[in-house]
């Protein structure tokens, strides 16, 4: 994830790009956090959009989404950055979208359920230029596409807390999105184990676009591997040819999804059950 931030030199920088590009938009700062909000959250009604069913847009693993968005959607001056990992169904029929835990959870550790998640309407990066955090900017056209409903333990890779395996459930708005297995150069038809040691496998982040590299092995209860992700590709999808094996959030590791799964069905509600739909 990214949290977008700047200094006196880029704020002036921005601020000419706002003139000719983005109608007066703020320069950038520091997310600074959120008030405390339940682990879990009892899903409600969004209020329909503009969209009609001939107009839903597109949205699967591997899209950028925008959120935090403070103080408002429409004019942000503060924002985080994340990737999906896949869009599917759970168990009764609600579409939902999975990334990163970590991308909801504030300085003071905070589980940020209930935060309304955008599009990210900037262009895809590519390793060799990525999507400059500073130009994201949500999708006002679509709205709000999805509330997060629950945050796991994050990673804590780098820290003796707990180890999780670091994903979130957003709760999609059928009124604004519509399912797609294919974004950027990753499809996604099924899902399955990890593969062996030395097998390519590949990602797509809206930061660094579609990486690949071999897998290393395991960690606890993570895989590592080669594949490159940058601040901003957090929760991206990793396959092996068309099936989504885990998610990534960083240092070259990911969490199965099998093993994520595992954990929906055990806490029940939004996401128990999941499965992939195109």
């Amino acid at each position: 994830m990214v949290r977008a931030t700047d200094t006196p030199s880029r704020r002036a920088m921005f601020v000419r790009r706002a003139a000719k590009l983005l109608s007066g938009l703020a320069a950038l700062t520091v997310v600074v956090g959120a008030a405390a909000m339940p682990a879990q959250a009892t899903p409600t009604l969004m209020a329909p959009s503009a969209n009609t069913a001939t107009t839903l847009t597109p949205v699967g693993g591997g899209d950028g989404i925008i959120f935090l968005l403070r103080p408002t959607p429409e004019a942000p001056t503060s924002y985080g950055i994340c990737t999906l990992t896949a869009v599917g169904r759970d168990g009764t029929g609600n579409l939902v979208a999975l990334t990163n835990a970590h991308c909801f959870i504030d300085p003071e550790g905070n589980k940020l359920v209930g935060e309304e998640v955008y599009l990210d309407s900037s262009p895809a990066g590519t390793a060799a230029a990525p999507a400059p955090p500073e130009q994201s900017r949500p999708d006002l056209t679509t709205g709000p596409i999805g509330t997060v409903t629950y945050v796991s333990t994050p990673n804590n890779l780098l820290s003796t807390d707990p180890k999780g395996l670091d994903f979130a459930v957003i709760l999609l708005d059928e009124t604004r999105v519509a399912p797609t297995s294919t974004v950027g150069g990753v499809t996604i038809t099924a899902i399955g184990p990890p593969p062996a040691t030395g097998t390519r496998m590949c990602k797509q982040g809206h930061r660094t676009g579609l990486t690949c590299g071999m897998r290393l092995g395991t960690n606890g209860i993570w895989f590592t591997h080669l594949v490159w992700t940058w601040s901003g590709d957090s929760g991206a999808p990793i396959v092996v040819g068309q099936t989504l094996v885990g998610n990534a959030w960083g240092l070259q590791h990911s969490s199965p999804i099998l093993s994520i799964i595992d954990e929906m069905n055990a806490v029940g509600g939004v996401g128990a059950g999941f499965h992939i739909v195109s």
